[in-house]
């Protein structure tokens, strides 16, 4: 899981990759490690999109930075997720981000993506 941002080559994974039926997830685990490591560089955390999807979530940004200290893990911090977010609300944050969002997320990819591609 890439948390080291700080080459400007290596970036959060995508907004739009999945774990289980979560979106966004990925992204906000890779950018609060990051953020908890010191290795973050330009990139926010927690950016207004990670807190539209936590808000929808029903998490608090300090619930979400305790479980990625206790869930080193993609797998873990899923399993922790699935017991605390009702599934209405992961659907209610997806369509969120799909519709409200998919210009930020059109631009993530337009500028991250070419550079991963280069590679």
């Amino acid at each position: 899981m890439p948390t080291d941002f700080r080459d400007g080559k290596t970036f959060p994974r995508r907004g739009r990759e999945p774990i289980g039926e979560a979106l966004w997830l990925l992204r906000a685990a890779d950018k609060g490690r990051a953020a908890a490591a010191g290795t973050i560089y330009d990139y926010v955390y927690p950016c207004p999109m990670d807190q539209g999807m936590m808000e929808r979530w029903r998490i608090t940004p300090a619930e979400f930075d305790d479980a990625l200290q206790r869930n080193r893990t993609d797998e873990l911090l899923y399993a922790w997720f699935s017991g605390r977010v009702r599934p209405e609300h992961v659907r209610e944050a997806n369509e969120w981000l799909l519709t409200e969002r998919v210009e930020n997320l059109d631009r993530q990819d337009a500028e991250e993506m070419p550079a991963l591609k280069q590679r």
